[in-house]
């Protein structure tokens, strides 16, 4: 009996002093964004209802915030047994600066406001198990790493955008979506409250707004691109009440972000002009838009139209403290100014040149009015057109030209391309993907953005207050595709806004984001997973081919097949790239040693004569869509059959171009075939003819494309023998037929041209988007 009661002491000893090991395990910290300097200590600090709280009056807002949530885990801090201290420091200069130190005995904070505090309580807890976010997590006490952090943000705007005039969504939903920008430590929420589909404030003064303007008869079903467009016949709308909106921009402010709403002008308002058509160019009554795109009815400059705009933004500066409001600009079709008499008589009266200085007429009023009021306006990259606006900053969405007149021009900009924050954009190349807009944009792409343009000296960058998301809604019908669609890039933008390049690493972002998906768990967000995906490349090397495999996490194995069947536990291990002399499906996986975590990857690689050979293009394609440059066009790899912007899809923007292939000795060849894709939604647009010619010097024939309708195109089969044109979803696949030797092929292609009136993007240079070039 005595030998048993010793023994059971001794293994309760054992399990003690282990459990006590175990809590002291260092732990490294894994936080988003990655602080700018971070260096761990010894021991740890135990946070309890023990733990003293101190602080100082000056970062009170944060210490509300702190305590909301540590109460309701530990219950009141009444103890003693060690402080957890809030330190009013005016001697740090940036507002956003917090430095950050853990002891066992202490955790300090110092920082010369509440903003600074408060983004030192988001790292504090990351540093806490993801359960401590939870609304119903209870603990007696729980260990910090004690470490020292010294930490600001790289840009003072780092933002989210959200849509919710094509989609809405309740106010719980908006606090949430605020809730993960403050764990994230970004400080503006860009709220699109209006536009041609809904209008979502309420406005007292002109009630229609409400009863009219928030609600639309139906909604597409499908893809702007399927044709005819079908709709659900189901009226859909609202609008958030004054206290709402109150609500959220309080509840926003307590986590230190600033709600910026944004009031389009003067396109995008069909909604208001279907409430109140005297305020467009024609009077004529329209309906509130039902499906997406572009709109020719748009605000006419009339006295009339001022003092409405002015009677809703002063209703809409009672709601919104901002100092900047957004007025939209963007994709204002000129249409009905060009015919309207009043715009004519009016663009002569104040000696404008046109109507792209009757815009900048509109916008400089609207600026005016508002600098009156002691805000400033903000407005999406058109408002360049005809001239910006004394005082206006600029939103940058079609690439960073508009970025970069406007910063030399000494006009502030905030960053947000289609090519790397557009997150309506595809982020992954699977097929069971759920409709998007079009586009790619994966995580790693998003995290590799740099909102300078490197076309700005140092000087001139310092007008770039940073980058934002944007979240357009028009294929997010429900609040979880929202967070699918945002999340998990809008951890790598916050890293972009945040931390600086030189801390930034892709590989070291994904191992700490594999740790943060238990965080969005716990908060029950929607996250896209494609960590444990395969990302796959061609290879040419001095007339070799070889296809490399990789994957972004860690520690596990890629197995792979070369036959079409499926990867298994059983199946090779990918150890190095694998040689490809012939046509073959790889199929692989991401595996552990029990299981398979990712979907199957497959690549079908089609090894045609022109696979190695040497390319050349005489125009470099745009640099956000440049793919896998120009060797992508004859690697055997063709790009997404329903998107554009992958790996394997080359874009140029407004550009004939003229495409070489040296096979490197004379080949007796049959076919050769290439395909475009057609997304007129996206200002995609496929040539009418494309020209190929064989021989450098053109000897052995030329064949030429005649032109065609694109109606044609994309509808039809041709019964011409020596043109085969395939419509495939949004794609046109045209193939030319030829028997003899050749070793030189070119290939001309010329750009669509100007996006003629009533279509999106009207008046702008067309897109064309390539594909593989296959040559049997």
């Amino acid at each position: 009996m005595h030998f048993k009661k010793n023994a059971l002491i001794l293994f309760l000893l054992f399990t003690f002093f282990n459990c006590k090991k175990e809590d002291f395990q260092i732990i490294t910290p894994q936080i988003i964004p990655k602080p700018q300097s971070q260096e761990i200590t010894q021991g740890k600090f135990l946070l309890s209802s023990d733990t003293h709280l101190i602080f100082d009056t000056e970062l009170k807002p944060a210490i509300r915030y702190w305590k909301s949530i540590s109460e309701s885990v530990f219950g009141l801090n009444t103890g003693k047994s060690n402080t957890i201290k809030f330190v009013f420091d005016a001697s740090i200069s940036n507002s956003e600066m917090y430095k950050l130190k853990i002891t066992p005995q202490e955790v300090t904070v110092r920082a010369s406001s509440a903003k600074g505090a408060f983004y030192a309580i988001q790292s504090i807890i990351q540093l806490l198990p993801p359960e401590f976010i939870s609304k119903n997590f209870k603990s007696d006490g729980l260990y910090i790493r004690a470490l020292e952090i010294t930490d600001q943000p790289q840009f003072p705007y780092r933002g989210m955008h959200l849509d919710v005039s094509r989609h809405m969504y309740s106010v719980d939903f908006i606090k949430k979506y605020i809730d993960a920008m403050a764990m994230l430590k970004m400080n503006t929420f860009h709220w699109h409250l209006t536009d041609d589909q809904g209008w979502r404030v309420e406005i007292e003064k002109y009630p229609k707004l409400n009863e009219i303007a928030s609600y639309r008869n139906e909604t597409l079903i499908g893809h702007y691109n399927d044709q005819p467009h079908q709709f659900d016949g189901k009226r859909y709308g609202g609008f958030y009440t004054k206290a709402q909106i109150k609500d959220i921009v309080a509840y926003a402010s307590e986590r230190m972000i600033t709600v910026i709403p944004e009031i389009e002008m003067p396109g995008h308002s069909q909604a208001v002009i279907a409430a109140y058509p005297e305020l467009g160019c024609t009077g004529e009554e329209v309906r509130v838009a039902t499906k997406w795109g572009v709109f020719e009815h748009i605000f006419c400059p009339k006295e009339e139209t001022f003092k409405f705009l002015e009677d809703v933004l002063d209703e809409v500066l009672e709601l919104f403290p901002s100092t900047y409001i957004h007025i939209g600009g963007d994709e204002a079709p000129k249409t009905q100014w060009k015919s309207s008499s009043y715009c004519q008589e009016l663009i002569k009266a104040e000696g404008l040149k046109d109507e792209h200085e009757l815009q900048n007429y509109f916008i400089t009023r609207m600026e005016k009015y508002l600098n009156s009021k002691g805000r400033q306006i903000i407005g999406w990259d058109e408002i360049l057109e005809g001239g910006l606006a004394p005082n206006a900053t600029v939103m940058s969405w079609r690439g960073t030209n508009g970025a970069v007149e406007a910063a030399k021009s000494g006009h502030n900009v905030v960053m947000t391309p289609t090519s790397h924050c557009y997150f309506d954009y595809y982020q992954s190349d699977n097929e069971d993907e759920p409709t998007a807009i079009g586009g790619y944009l994966p995580l790693e792409k998003v995290y590799g953005f740099n909102p300078i343009p490197e076309e700005l000296n140092a000087k001139e960058s310092k007008y770039v207050m940073g980058a934002q998301g944007n979240v357009w809604t028009e294929y997010m019908p429900t609040e979880e595709q929202v967070e699918y669609m945002a999340f998990p890039r809008m951890l790598a933008m916050s890293e972009v806004v945040w931390s600086t390049s030189k801390n930034k690493n892709y590989k070291d972002f994904v191992s700490r984001l594999e740790n943060f998906h238990k965080r969005l768990e716990v908060l029950d967000i929607n996250y896209a997973n494609h960590l444990y995906e395969i990302q796959g490349e061609m290879i040419s090397d001095n007339g070799n081919s070889f296809y490399k495999l990789e994957t972004l996490t860690d520690g596990k194995d890629i197995r792979y097949t070369i036959d079409g069947s499926e990867p298994r536990l059983n199946s090779e291990i990918y150890t190095s790239q694998i040689s490809i002399s012939e046509s073959l499906i790889i199929k692989a996986a991401v595996f552990n040693s029990e299981k398979q975590l990712g979907k199957t990857f497959t690549q079908n690689i089609n090894y045609h004569k022109a696979v190695g050979a040497k390319i050349i293009i005489n125009k470099e394609p745009h640099k956000a869509y440049s793919g896998s440059g120009a060797e992508g066009l004859i690697n055997g790899v063709s790009g997404s059959d329903s998107r554009y912007g992958d790996k394997e899809w080359l874009g140029f923007w407004g550009e004939d171009i003229e495409i070489t292939i040296d096979l490197g000795e004379e080949k007796e060849i049959n076919s050769i075939e290439t395909r475009f894709y057609n997304g007129n939604g996206q200002w995609i647009y496929a040539p009418d003819m494309i020209k190929i010619s064989t021989e450098e010097e053109h000897e052995k024939g030329e064949i030429e494309f005649q032109p065609l309708e694109p109606e044609i195109i994309l509808h039809t089969w041709s019964k011409n023998p020596s043109i085969k044109i395939f419509k495939k979803e949004f794609l046109d696949e045209q193939r030319t037929y030829i028997d003899f030797k050749v070793r030189y092929i070119k290939i001309g292609v010329p750009n669509y041209g100007t996006i003629p009136e009533g279509k999106q993007g009207s008046g702008n240079k067309a897109w064309t988007f390539i594909d593989e070039i296959i040559v049997n």
